[in-house]
């Protein structure tokens, strides 16, 4: 049985991930960690991890950019796996990851969602045969009006995905109205929405000549990334030291 503790438990993900872990065999949550402590949980509940006394096996983190970084430094003390699903992260925290790596095992994807993580790679396919015959690409993601980051780190994911499929490396363009030109072949448009209670949706539109083809995903509730988060902290926690993500997941038959 492995067990978890839980960081950003009184999230909304981390009361998702509470409700339904017992559906998982092999996983037990044990304990959470929240600086908000006006929920009542059915397992210990501590405001920091230094207070935490619950032994347990595996951390999955769904908290907020600024604890993530003395989250890897605790982990990295304490030797203890991690989950990093925390979005928003600034290029020195991902460092920190990938340096903590190195003695520790992490996964950390930008999207924990199963379905996310086969669009990219259905994205990398359509790349892949398209990428050479004048399709322009754009991505378009969609988030709650709560959302602090933008665009998403999930749409970030897909355009360096699509990029790494493409011989010539292409730019990025985030907003239009700042130059007035035709638009360049060789760019990805990447355009943030936020709006209402929208969960997540994101679309990759190649648009050529006289056609288009439109992929796209959409999460009607965060129990998707519920679900890949407990998928990846069953996953790691047979692991050793090193980075994995989503990918690994997938191609593993833990």
């Amino acid at each position: 049985m492995t067990k978890v503790l839980m960081h950003g438990c009184n999230g909304k993900i981390g009361q998702t991930i509470a409700r339904i872990i017992k559906a998982h065999a092999g996983l037990e949550l044990v304990a959470g960690v929240d600086p908000y402590l006006g929920i009542s949980n059915p397992f210990p509940t501590y405001e920091s991890l230094d207070a935490c006394t619950t032994e347990y096996d595996v951390i999955i983190d769904f908290s907020t950019a600024v604890a993530v970084r003395p989250l890897i430094e605790f982990a990295s003390k304490h030797n203890k796996p991690v989950v990093v699903c925390t979005t928003g992260l600034s290029e020195e925290d991902i460092n920190l990851i990938h340096e903590a790596s190195k003695n520790l095992p992490i996964f950390f994807s930008a999207n924990m969602s199963l379905g996310v993580n086969l669009l990219i790679a259905l994205a990398k396919r359509a790349t892949e045969v398209l990428g050479d015959s004048g399709f322009d690409i754009e991505i378009i993601e969609k988030h709650h009006n709560q959302k602090i980051d933008a665009p998403s780190g999930t749409a970030l994911a897909i355009a360096d995905a699509i990029n790494d499929s493409l011989d010539e490396k292409y730019s990025y363009r985030y907003d239009r109205s700042t130059v007035r030109e035709k638009r360049p072949q060789k760019e990805i448009g990447i355009h943030a929405v936020r709006g209402g209670t929208i969960v997540g949706e994101h679309e990759i539109l190649f648009a050529g000549n006289d056609e288009f083809i439109s992929l796209t995903h959409q999460a009607t509730s965060k129990e998707v990334f519920a679900v890949g988060a407990l998928k990846a902290a069953k996953f790691l926690a047979s692991m050793t030291s090193g980075l994995y993500n989503m990918s690994d997941l997938l191609n593993s038959t833990h």
